[in-house]
């Protein structure tokens, strides 16, 4: 595959061929490529083409929704957009039946949208970016009428290789700031990897030729070895490009084609509420 560089200051350009080359060798290196967030445009064109592009977020950075608002738009004026599925809805919920000027109330009413879990705030412009666009909206995520029959699902249990499972278990000790019991993490491991799998199918299901399914998840569920991609079969063309903060990045090791950094949020604690008082 060949890429052709916009016509952009040389500084930029230079910026840009470094995303390739590191494209080209992430491959070979330890940690995959990382580039800042204002490259965002030029990281689309390195990730590109592809069936479905998976972009990882931190759920209280509005750096990364915006960025997803970003590729919406840039997706979307070249006519390479197929769909979007968010992990914010529920599977079996769409806006393809309705008009591009549909109203914010009537795309959250066809999304059966919760914005105590999701504030709308935050992805109510990435969503109506598209609606705009004529381009699909759909839930990708379990149903909550599904996961009590998900936490019983025994066949997850094997559906990740050893080491990719402990880190799953791992990471949802650590999202629970440690304070799950070790008995409930395989019953939670389940209802991750069924989550995931019913996001795979919705992007599955929309993808078209010639077109990019674009889909939006938390990080964990992006990545390549023990997330979404997990549930695809080997002829799926995907990318993965994850939004992770200063701090979060040493932590990124596999998983994930390109790492775009974004700046360092204010200091906070979210497990101090969850802490009992001395």
């Amino acid at each position: 595959m060949s890429f052709r560089l916009p016509l952009l200051p040389l500084s930029t350009r230079r910026t840009a061929l470094a995303l390739l080359m590191g494209l080209a060798l992430a491959g070979c290196a330890q940690r995959p490529p990382v580039a800042e967030g204002e490259q965002w445009p030029l990281v689309l064109r390195t990730v590109l083409p592809a069936e479905v592009l998976l972009l990882g977020e931190q759920h209280d950075d509005p750096e990364h929704q915006r960025m997803q608002h970003a590729a919406v738009q840039w997706l979307a004026i070249r006519n390479q957009l197929g769909a979007v599925v968010l992990e914010m809805a529920e599977r079996g919920t769409s806006t393809a039946a309705l008009p591009v000027d549909a109203t914010p109330a009537q795309v959250q009413n066809a999304l059966r949208w919760n914005d105590a879990a999701w504030p709308w705030s935050a992805y109510g412009p990435v969503t109506m970016a598209a609606v705009r666009a004529g381009v699909p909206v759909l839930g990708g995520n379990l149903p909550r009428s599904a996961m009590a029959a998900a936490m019983q699902e025994t066949r997850w249990d094997t559906h990740l290789a050893t080491t990719a499972r402990q880190q799953l278990l791992d990471a949802l000790q650590d999202g629970h700031c440690g304070m799950l019991p070790a008995a409930r993490l395989p019953a939670m491991a389940r209802i991750q990897i069924a989550r995931d799998a019913s996001m795979a199918l919705t992007a599955q299901e929309a993808v078209r030729p010639g077109q990019t399914v674009l889909l939006v998840a938390g990080g964990e569920h992006v990545l390549r070895h023990r997330g979404i991609p997990t549930h695809w079969p080997q002829n799926i063309r995907s990318k993965v490009a994850s939004a992770y903060t200063e701090q979060a990045q040493a932590a990124i090791k596999t998983g994930i084609d390109i790492v775009v950094a974004t700046p360092p949020l204010p200091p906070h604690d979210a497990c101090e509420a969850l802490r009992l008082p001395n």
